[in-house]
């Protein structure tokens, strides 16, 4: 029994049924694999050619190591080549259908089709319990099974029929559930400079994201409420908390404005006509608040003009929340690694018992990770339930 038709899901019901198991795959919306179907702009995102552990966040950084080498990036590559779909890399290492997001679904349907795997729709679990079998309450009836395997998803985008099932039935087994928040998030800022970024939503700006001792680099996003583009993203994976928290962005990653002003220093050019050569015109007017953007470069000391080169390679924005699971495109938490085997997925305490994808303490980076932890940890839990 594998409850949940995502990626994961899908994953696991087709490589058990391939093996000859009997499968029944449940899924409690209308619709399968929603998030394969909107993600990359529809094109699906499927995996990223530098796929590693590196790439993950977890509480146990090995955890990750097992399923990723038994079920690599190459090994999916390898199955969407083999059903003749035209793929792309876009950039540092993400790889896109050329076409609909439709064809890796029907991809992952026609491999549980293989594997003669029952599918419900529309069909919940209401109860759970283990005797010699596993015996589930269903909206479709009792049915009873010898292992089961939970690939329900995290608590992002509820509209798509996220819940917290997953993360009950591991409590109601006695398994460890790690405190879950938003990852992969727009950020709020707080409301003096969630003024201003109002003034510049819209805009986009390569720049480079600080938080501590990590750093993306990417584009990022002015939203009406504070920041958000894949660098954002990416950084907010990463956040302790979103209140009271500091990012620095250096917003021109490419330039040394400091060297750029001293082999300017005797123009007769504002400081603010000359940034204008790098941002977009709404941008400098926005940040040209001080008095010494108005100002001739010619006119102003190195000091101060060092002063504002720092303000912009050095940026520093508080966080003041984020825009929560409604906009996050995962789950960071969830079941603890600690009580799952690394190459099976399975329950330390629950033989037969196995948390799959999201639901599970592992979060890949932006850019098609998670996808490949789905169809990783998905591999390891079909081959061996």
């Amino acid at each position: 029994m594998v409850i949940g038709a995502g990626a994961a899901g899908l994953m696991a019901a087709a490589t058990a049924g391939r093996r000859g198991r009997r499968v029944v795959l449940i899924e409690h919306t209308a619709k399968i694999a929603e998030k394969i179907r909107i993600s990359g702009g529809g094109r699906c995102n499927f995996t990223n050619l530098r796929a590693s552990p590196q790439n993950y966040i977890s509480r146990n950084k090995h955890f990750i190591k097992s399923a990723l080498a038994g079920y690599s990036q190459h090994d999916f590559i390898k199955l969407v080549e083999s059903y003749d779909i035209a793929y792309h890399e876009k950039t540092l290492g993400q790889l896109f259908c050329d076409g609909s997001s439709k064809k890796i679904i029907n991809m992952l349907l026609e491999e549980c089709q293989k594997g003669q795997v029952e599918i419900l729709l529309e069909c919940s679990v209401t109860h759970i319990e283990k005797q010699d079998d596993f015996i589930l309450e269903t909206t479709a009836g009792v049915l009873q099974a010898k292992s089961v395997i939970i690939a329900t998803g995290g608590l992002s985008i509820p509209p798509m029929g996220a819940t917290d099932f997953g993360y009950q039935i591991a409590r109601q087994f006695g398994l460890k559930v790690l405190a879950t928040k938003p990852a992969l998030v727009p950020l709020k800022v707080e409301a003096l400079t969630r003024e201003m970024f109002t003034k510049l939503s819209g805009i986009s700006q390569t720049a480079i994201v600080s938080y501590h001792d990590v750093m993306f680099r990417e584009n990022i996003l002015f939203t009406h409420r504070g920041l958000s583009g894949p660098a954002i993203l990416q950084i907010s994976s990463y956040l302790e908390k979103f209140h009271q928290e500091e990012i620095v962005l250096n917003l021109l990653p490419d330039i040394d404005l400091k060297k750029e002003f001293m082999g300017h220093k005797n123009r007769i050019q504002t400081v603010a006509n000359f940034l204008k050569g790098y941002f977009p015109n709404r941008f400098v007017e926005e940040m040209a608040i001080a008095p010494d953007y108005g100002k001739r470069i010619t006119d102003l000391k190195k000091t101060a003009l060092f002063e504002i080169a720092d303000h912009i390679h050095h940026f520093k924005v508080k966080i003041d929340g984020s825009e929560g699971y409604q906009k996050a495109e995962v789950t960071e938490g969830g079941v603890d690694t600690d009580e799952l085997s690394s190459k099976t997925m399975m329950s330390h305490k629950v033989p037969g018992l196995f948390f799959i994808g999201e639901v599970v303490d592992v979060t890949g980076w932006l850019g098609g990770y998670n996808f490949q932890w789905a169809w990783s940890s998905g591999y390891a839990a079909g081959l061996y339930c």
